[in-house]
């Protein structure tokens, strides 16, 4: 079927801004329903031909993702410093392509567990932090994340952990064989008592709805998958949507305008075409699902009489609480080969540790992994601790890389108000667009979690038997990839930006669903919770469409 194309004379029902795992699942939803949408993509749309195994590029120079020439950023830790643009890099990082950033991500596909979502009411509030529940539950999501794994296709075994959360179904392919790394995570973890499992991953352990399964390239943390074999939207729901024939996927074209009439609703976006320049497509509704940083930033810079503190922000709220995820990797050699830089990252994880224990003397909880890690180019510039920098002792940690794996740390991030993405008072992007301001400075027990769950990592890296181990830096986060809370859910206004439908309490057909509706940061895979997430809202918001109450 010929792709569909608008005018921006149109006025379609929907236009979604941003195309990943929100946004493409948002998108095929509301035009299997009926509707006509336009997705918006700031980025180029590739296919698997296009995706490069180059560490370098990827890595390093800005491959896939937002470029600071492109998207620059300015970042401070304390909101009474001035932000200044990062040595390297930016803060808020996200892929920059149709798919988003579901074309880089790992795989890794936890649930949240139901504590996740009411673990406001049983511990208690937390001082100088914005603590709270969610207006859903596990139970409503439970049946999203059923259909996330079955329409978009994870791998994994179904209750082999005894901390999963209750499902109704199995997962529709089995866990991808296990790795070295997993068998000593295993072997180790097993030792001391605990429960490691086989990673729920969203790449396809055998061929599934008409992709193929993984051929253990190696490329998965930072790639696009050219043997499509993982589940961006890009593969998974995009071409679902298009399929309908009322669905068009808008590359390089860059929403930096939300337009509201004289009554407070919206009536389209202003966007610049990939020629750069200005246009305006008319619309009935708008869904933002252009990430953590993107969605609020958008928002900010849409200003007017009736919202000079920015859209859809009588709450002030608009762009607080970013979460970003504390991590705490452990590094470990072995006698024998493991050769990790084959097949996927994560072949098994345990979450003994997943519920926040009051005993430890601080909050938070989270899961551990087995996992490549670093790959070469990242493995040779690794340094700190007792790592070697010259002579023969670098020169046998670089060979030891094949002998080596990661037992990675993945925690809460506590919601603090004053973590945040702003816009910059002076810096613009090539387009002349107010850039984005990142302030954050990390609970301090999110570091606290991160060095506990780090503690447990090392021992059973040396339960395993690892002949060396060392541990990475726990230091204060600058950025991340996790771009979490900052446009939150909830029922109160006052409180919250967007309520449990996720249209915004102050825009009636301007809605908002990607990571930024977290309430809590869960334990650091937030992408399964996000497109769970994009596949509720679009059901309930087809459902008000269709009774005209948007």
């Amino acid at each position: 079927m010929t792709a569909r194309v608008f005018k921006p004379s149109d006025t379609v029902d929907f236009i979604v801004v941003g195309s990943g795992a929100s946004g493409g699942t948002v998108a095929r939803e509301l035009s299997r329903a009926g509707f006509s949408v336009v997705v918006f993509e700031q980025g180029p749309r590739l296919t698997s031909a296009d995706f490069e195994h180059d560490e370098l590029k990827y890595h390093y120079l800005n491959g896939i993702t937002n470029s600071p020439a492109i998207n620059p950023q300015t970042f401070r830790d304390d909101p009474s410093k001035t932000a200044e643009r990062p040595a390297f890099g930016n803060s808020a990082v996200y892929a920059r392509l149709v798919g988003g950033s579901s074309n880089h991500f790992t795989g890794n596909y936890w649930r949240l567990h139901e504590i996740d979502f009411h673990e406001r009411s049983v511990l208690g509030g937390i001082a100088g932090t914005g603590f709270a529940d969610w207006p859903i539950s596990y139970q409503d999501l439970e049946p999203y994340y059923t259909k996330v794994e079955w329409e978009v296709g994870v791998s994994g075994l179904a209750n082999a952990s005894p901390f999963d959360p209750p499902r109704t179904r199995p997962y529709p392919m089995p866990p991808l064989a296990v790795k070295s790394s997993g068998v000593l995570f295993e072997r180790g973890a097993r030792k001391l008592g605990y429960h490691p499992f086989p990673a729920p991953l969203g790449i396809n352990s055998r061929p599934y709805r008409g992709r193929g399964a993984c051929v253990h390239c190696g490329f998965c943390m930072g790639y696009g998958c050219e043997a499509q074999a993982k589940s961006p939207s890009l593969y998974s729901m995009i071409p679902e949507a298009e399929a309908t024939g009322r669905c068009e996927i808008r590359a390089q074209s860059y929403v930096f305008r939300v337009e509201i009439n004289e009554r407070g609703r919206t009536t389209g976006v202003a966007y610049f075409d990939r020629d750069k320049r200005e246009k305006f497509q008319k619309a009935r509704a708008v869904v933002l699902s252009a990430n953590g940083a993107e969605t609020p930033r958008l928002l900010l810079n849409s200003t007017s009489s009736r919202f000079p503190q920015g859209l859809a922000n009588s709450s002030g709220l608009v762009g607080k609480y970013l979460m970003f995820n504390q991590g705490c990797p452990v590094h470990a050699v072995f006698e024998h080969e493991l050769n990790e830089y084959k097949s996927v990252q994560v072949s098994r994880v345990l979450h003994d540790f997943y519920n926040s224990d009051p005993t430890r003397g601080f909050y938070g909880g989270g899961g551990i992994d087995a996992r490549v890690g670093v790959e070469p180019v990242g493995w040779a510039l690794a340094s700190g601790g007792d790592l070697p920098l010259w002579g023969e002792p670098l020169k046998a940690r670089l060979e030891g890389f094949t002998h080596s794996m990661t037992a990675d740390g993945h925690c809460t991030s506590l919601a603090v108000e004053s973590n945040s993405v702003s816009i910059d008072p002076t810096l613009k992007d090539p387009w002349g667009v107010p850039a984005i301001r990142v302030t954050y400075k990390d609970h301090a027990d999110d570091l606290a979690t991160s060095r506990f769950l780090q503690d447990r990592a090392f021992e059973i890296m040396q339960a395993a038997g690892a002949q060396k181990i060392w541990r990475g830096e726990v230091s204060p986060n600058r950025g991340g990839v996790h771009l979490l809370g900052t446009c939150r859910m909830g029922n109160d206004p006052v409180s919250s930006v967007i309520d449990k439908n996720h249209r915004t309490h102050d825009v009636p057909n301007l809605f908002l669903c990607d990571g930024s509706s977290f309430v809590t940061s869960g334990r650091g895979q937030p992408t399964m919770t996000i497109q769970a997430l994009s596949f509720r809202a679009g059901d309930v918001i087809s459902r008000l469409a269709k009774r005209n109450e948007i």
